[in-house]
């Protein structure tokens, strides 16, 4: 399939790539909200678990190339990608060809934490850097957690596509909000781990912001739709009461990770209390 979706922002060209999709347990992505309100708009297959997909942005501004993650780690072998059901139906690679770029091609990237499903294209399949003339953005704190990970963290980290980076000295490093370029900014996003980051884009009056596991689809809007995989659930909550209203006084475009079908999509008020995000197509 083709997935490739574009965007004006203002002086910048956002796309939004894939690379596949796989499936999760819907009971730990909806955490303690029951089955009957999270499968009317996520269907559970016979093993209870959720199509989700992996939805790295592509933004092109002021003459550069900016991807925001890098894809799912593609070296778990058959056992690993099929515990996730892993389907590359599509690729990052395939999407940023279509554009007429090659890995090569990228200026920057930024990782908004180090997941295996986000980050997992850092490294090639012989461990060099997959962006060769790219710096890669991280937090801090994520990269001190990725380093020194405990029981609760560990299965979500692969030193083999981390490690790479760090040894060829390719982090830039950042601590809390920082402006990368004029109108690009990293925000944390602290919950699903303490290290996570936003990504928002602001040109000419436009904002789009790329949430990251903040909230993975446009189903997890609600405030209580919370993911058991979240290590501080209750920061979650914190940090969505911290910005949401915000981002939907300014409009802005909301890009999830994880959605299956939606690339870009809006905040609406929820008559009960807080938002909803719907498909902007």
């Amino acid at each position: 399939m083709s997935w490739n979706h574009t965007r004006q922002i203002g002086q910048a060209q956002v796309h939004s790539l894939t690379d596949g999709q796989f499936r999760l347990d819907g009971g730990a992505m909806f955490g303690s909200v029951p089955r009957v309100l999270w499968e009317r708009a996520a269907p559970a297959d016979d093993l209870n678990r959720i199509r989700l997909r992996i939805n790295p942005l592509l933004i092109q501004l002021g003459g550069e190339n900016i991807l925001v993650e890098t894809g799912f780690w593609d070296q778990g072998g058959e056992k690993f990608e099929g515990m996730y059901a892993l389907d590359r139906d599509e690729t990052v690679f395939r999407g940023l060809d279509r554009l007429g770029l090659t890995p090569g091609d990228i200026h920057l990237v930024i990782n908004t934490h180090l997941h295996f499903d986000h980050a997992g294209r850092n490294v090639t399949l012989l461990g060099d850097p997959t962006f060769p003339n790219a710096r890669y953005v991280v937090q801090k704190q994520e990269l001190h957690d990725a380093l020194h990970t405990h029981e609760r963290s560990r299965a979500s980290y692969v030193p083999a596509y981390i490690e790479p980076i760090r040894d060829a000295g390719l982090f830039d490093v950042v601590d809390g909000e920082h402006e990368l370029r004029p109108g690009l900014s990293v925000l944390p996003l602290p919950g699903h781990n303490l290290g996570q980051q936003g990504v928002v884009l602001r040109s000419e009056g436009q904002t789009l912001v790329y949430v990251a596991d903040l909230i993975p689809t446009l189903a997890h809007a609600p405030l209580p739709y919370i993911m058991g995989y979240d290590l501080y659930p209750v920061t979650t909550l914190e940090t969505r009461k911290a910005h949401l209203g915000a981002w939907f006084e300014q409009n802005a475009t909301i890009c999830t990770p994880h959605d299956p079908d939606a690339p870009f999509a809006r905040l609406h008020e929820n008559p009960k209390g807080g938002f909803t995000l719907k498909a902007d197509r």
